[in-house]
């Protein structure tokens, strides 16, 4: 267990600012006047679904209807061996998460909601304002496996498809290296075939792809060589590595042609990247998304 927990997979900082991601929220929706505000994504377990539903409403009036709903299951075991928040198993949280978007659109859309289900228990219960967008912010989730993207696909207006994490409880390196171009589109199709089956249109689900690592090389024997080197760590040819869901690596000029083959091959509407410094981000902006 101890060299497991040792494992780079299993690491973590204990000092990562964890501000209550509501304030944050807040604070950048005050900050801003164009760009959308959410997360990717709230923990279900860690709120109950009526007080998500309220702190959303919030931040869509203070953001002037800028506000994304995001929601999962929660993942993280460590959060919740810390902190002694019961942490079942994944077939439980999904349906925890089914029922609290269920609830959670009631209450935006209508004037009482009155429900019983294994979970959550509502009696007239009334949300009032309602939400600024109609008819309630963009649901966005988050995962992988088959379980998520079936809640997703009764619920979720944008899915952002990362490696599955859901029964594990940190992302395996394996996992990781798992999640191809096949896999992606395999997990496309199946989410479409899903929200057809439940009479939604399957193309009003926007495809969202998050580029955990993304970098910017200067040539293309830099590319090479970070590619390679990462395969060392997942196991992966580097021509694997660079075609990877969760990875952009490359030249400006081969980010561009990266992405525009994920958004033709792969039908990704949006792009998600982490915060890997201001400088980082201009030449991102201004060099690659510009011209995507």
């Amino acid at each position: 267990a101890d060299r497991q927990r040792a494992r780079p997979e299993r690491q973590s900082d204990p000092h990562h600012l964890a501000y209550d991601v509501m304030v944050q929220a807040a604070v950048i929706a005050e900050a801003t006047r164009r760009v959308r505000v959410g997360h990717l994504v709230l923990c279900n377990l860690f709120r109950h679904p009526v007080i998500t539903a309220q702190s959303l409403v919030a931040l869509d009036h203070v953001s002037d209807g800028r506000a994304l709903a995001g929601l999962g299951t929660g993942w993280t075991e460590t959060e919740f061996r810390m902190t002694g928040i019961p942490y079942p198993d994944i077939g439980t949280r999904l349906r925890m998460l089914d029922e609290a978007l269920t609830v959670m659109r009631s209450l935006w859309t209508k004037e009482a909601t009155t429900f019983e289900g294994e979970f959550y228990r509502l009696r007239e219960a009334i949300l009032w304002p309602k939400p600024r967008q109609t008819p309630h912010p963009p649901i966005v989730l988050g995962g992988g496996g088959r379980g998520l993207l079936r809640v997703a696909a009764r619920h979720a207006d944008v899915v952002n498809i990362i490696s599955e994490v859901g029964r594990d409880g940190y992302i395996k390196m394996a996992n990781v290296a798992k999640l191809d171009p096949a896999s992606f589109q395999a997990k496309v199709r199946f989410l479409r075939e899903e929200a057809a089956r439940h009479g939604r249109d399957p193309k009003a689900i926007e495809m969202s792809d998050v580029c955990f690592t993304t970098m910017l090389t200067d040539s293309r024997a830099d590319t090479q060589a970070m590619a390679a080197n990462m395969g060392g760590m997942l196991g992966a040819s580097p021509e694997a590595v660079l075609r990877a869901p969760l990875n952009l690596i490359g030249t400006p000029e081969e980010c561009i042609a990266e992405l525009r083959r994920r958004v033709r091959e792969w039908e990704v509407e949006e792009f998600v990247f982490p915060f890997a410094g201001e400088e980082m981000l201009k030449r991102l902006a201004q060099e690659v998304l510009a011209h995507v």
